[in-house]
């Protein structure tokens, strides 16, 4: 079962339970009630099995043949045809060659075999207002804005989520620059106080997306990933939260107005309220957040909200973790950010793979089928091979790895792109 058809089964189910109206699952799921009214039927009947498409596996009856497919790109790579533009190919193609075809068919497997197409129209930009969304948590704006916000010369920068139909803030965190660790606690914020939204509008900032030049491995390949992924997407996806890139700071327009007003009014309320640190602000946000959106936040055209309830069974401080995979040696050491490691524990075979677990809450854990160890830098070490003086010492330093491991997400992305990876 995907994530999708978890999220309709999870819906559907409390639907059933009585938890959710048929049009407030509709809304949900963005179905139709007579749909959600199927769905519950097949559920009751078959389970889980209910909300997956029958047609799953199967070909479809208007799929094109591969040896057709195989042929247009043959035709194009042409010296005849290989100058043309995809319009233009597709007429000839009809004209000359006897092949009908849609123009999206054809840009699209053209495309998915590296042929592009010779005419490029230049888009004429237009920043016309956009309608905000109905639901509550259908769209979630954010972004981070560096600012003197104490007012002492240097700049911060503060994370931030915004609802677009509503105008409320989600979450606000500050740190010394803008970072995957801001992210995650933003993000923490607003599934922890609201739930699951169903999309997130971001800017192409290297914690969102990869930078262009980022290459799969070699067995990210082999397990079937189509393109990079950084560590903050992956945990958006964990949640079935959709991540769309915007084109230009006007199109996430909300979340940019939302900064001019807290660069004019925060100033002013830190200094009201003593507010000199990072620290201070941080525990100021969420009575900030609770005052601003009883004073500037707009009723939204629909009433139901789009936000999913957290599942029980999520647990952020496993959730909201990076994961890097690397491999311990014969020692039980293994390699991270130029460090040592030792995994306290003699159950792991050497050269077997790890997951490295890393996140402010639990610092550097290791992971392998599925449990979880903990690990002490080696230059901790004691010097005979004692495992009873090893716990001791985790229990003494482990405030280290916490620290190492926020030192690491707080370093902005430009220093830190091999963090920000799907690696």
């Amino acid at each position: 079962m995907t994530k999708k058809n978890l999220k309709k089964y999870t819906i559907i189910q409390e639907c059933i339970n009585g938890v959710y109206t048929v049009p407030q699952a509709a809304g949900l799921l963005g179905l139709s009630d007579r749909q959600v009214q199927r769905l519950k039927k097949e559920v009751v009947q078959n389970g889980p099995k209910g909300v997956i498409h029958k047609s799953r596996g199967k070909k479809s009856n208007h799929a094109i043949e591969e040896d057709k497919i195989n042929q247009i790109v043959e035709l194009k790579k042409t010296y005849q045809y290989e100058k043309a533009n995809f319009t233009h190919f597709k007429e000839l193609l009809e004209e000359r060659e006897n092949i009908n075809i849609s123009y999206s068919c054809l840009y699209s497997h053209l495309t998915q075999k590296g042929l592009k197409s010779t005419r490029k129209h230049k888009k004429v930009k237009l920043h016309s207002r956009r309608k905000r969304k109905a639901y509550f948590g259908e769209l979630i704006q954010t972004d981070g804005t560096p600012f003197d916000w104490f007012g002492i010369g240097k700049r911060y920068s503060l994370h931030g989520y915004i609802d677009d139909a509503t105008g409320i803030p989600l979450g606000l965190y500050m740190c010394e620059s803008e970072c995957l660790f801001g992210y995650l606690e933003i993000t923490r914020q607003m599934l922890t106080n609201f739930g699951i939204p169903k999309a997130i509008y971001s800017d192409k900032f290297s914690v969102f997306f990869p930078p262009t030049f980022a290459k799969l491995t070699v067995e990210q390949q082999l397990a079937g990933q189509q393109q990079p992924k950084t560590q903050f997407f992956k945990i958006l996806e964990e949640l079935n939260i959709e991540l769309i890139a915007a084109g230009s700071s006007q199109a996430k327009g909300r979340i940019e107005r939302l900064w001019n007003t807290l660069q004019d009014r925060l100033v002013t309320e830190f200094r009201v309220n003593n507010i000199t640190t990072i620290d201070q602000a941080n525990e100021f946000f969420p009575q900030f957040i609770k005052s601003y959106g009883q004073k500037f936040s707009v009723k939204p055209e629909k009433s139901e909200t789009m936000f999913i309830k957290l599942p029980k069974y999520v647990n952020l401080d496993d959730l909201l973790t990076t994961k890097f995979v690397r491999s311990i040696d014969n020692a039980g050491c293994f390699s991270f950010y130029n460090k040592k490691f030792q995994v306290i524990s003699k159950d792991i075979p050497p050269k077997s793979k790890l997951t490295i677990l890393m996140s402010k809450k639990i610092g550097i854990k290791a992971q392998y089928n599925g449990k979880k160890y903990d690990v002490i830098t080696c230059e901790d070490l004691p010097s005979h091979n004692s495992y009873k003086d090893m716990n001791t010492i985790f229990k003494e330093k482990q405030v280290n790895n916490i620290l190492f491991a926020t030192y690491l997400l707080t370093l902005n992305s430009k220093e830190n792109a091999p963090l920000l990876a799907d690696s």
